[in-house]
């Protein structure tokens, strides 16, 4: 029996309606609107994809945007120089650099820069120091998509073995402290291009999660029956397709539930960045 596909598009457009409501609560209220400004430094193509997209989402649920485009040639200090200017613009509740940066910038310093009560990506360390402290103010939003997509799918993740594969610092390691949260409760392991065998641990897993971004590195024999497949991977084939990091059509027969890609966590990860806009809000 083919396992369940759990629908992160359709998941996505009943949240953002939900979101919609919100915004619109607090805005008859008297409160701000919320507004997210979005950096793109450079010409890369997938980059402008994908801010073309948070863009459309925050119009969609009432949230402003403002799009500031930077020159391929940017240096660190006139990056950092913009970051400051949007820190201290009152309209601006959520400030999201797109990454990866050209490489002549310091992409540590600009995520260090953004100011932690705007910090909605969740990826300075203020974020993560307090997530890592169990007192999480905004989650990354990968991370806090993959969570919501098992919640709402009443996947039980206490007491559950989750084995992630992959340690970026932008889904793997902030995905695996929030799973070890009180009150998720999950038991979890992450390998890395270091693990001896990947295909042991991932095995024993009863929900795995892929984050590596190599094409449908995961295979059918890596999985437990039943086991709950999260493909966060995407991946550009030469044909011009799009894939995860699962061997979708085949780990789909053996797994209890899974991710497609596209349509799983990549549009659930723009929502969470809806929802992280809109609490920054609210703290303002």
């Amino acid at each position: 029996m083919s396992a369940t596909i759990l629908d992160g598009k359709a998941l996505a457009q009943t949240m953002q309606a939900e979101l919609a409501a919100e915004v619109e609560a607090l805005v008859g209220a008297g409160g701000p609107r919320p507004g997210l400004a979005a950096v793109l430094v450079g010409e890369n193509s997938a980059s402008k994809l994908y801010v073309g997209n948070k863009r459309r989402a925050c119009e969609r649920v009432g949230i402003a945007s403002w799009l500031h485009e930077l020159p391929g040639r940017t240096t660190t200090e006139e990056l950092l120089a913009l970051v400051g200017e949007l820190n201290r613009a009152e309209e601006v509740h959520g400030i999201l650099v797109q990454l990866p940066l050209p490489r002549q910038i310091d992409e540590s310093a600009i995520v260090d820069a953004v100011a932690p009560l705007k910090d909605v990506d969740g990826f300075g360390p203020t974020s993560l120091g307090l997530l890592t402290a169990g007192r999480p103010r905004f989650v990354a939003c990968t991370p806090a998509g993959v969570l919501e997509v098992l919640r709402r799918h009443q996947i039980a993740t206490a007491g559950k073995h989750v084995v992630i594969v992959g340690r970026s610092n932008i889904v793997g390691k902030p995905l695996a402290l929030l799973l070890s949260q009180k009150g998720i409760d999950a038991t979890v392991t992450v390998c890395h291009s270091r693990t001896r065998d990947v295909g042991a641990l991932t095995r024993q897993a009863d929900v795995v999660v892929m984050a590596i971004g190599q094409a449908e590195y995961l295979k059918a024999d890596m999985v437990k029956p039943g086991a709950v497949v999260i493909d966060v991977g995407t991946n550009r084939t030469a044909d011009n397709k799009w894939v995860g990091d699962v061997d979708f059509a085949r780990v789909r027969e053996v797994a209890g539930a899974i991710t497609p890609v596209p349509g799983g966590i990549g549009p659930m990860t723009i929502t969470m960045l809806l929802h992280n806009t809109l609490q920054a809000a609210r703290k303002k």
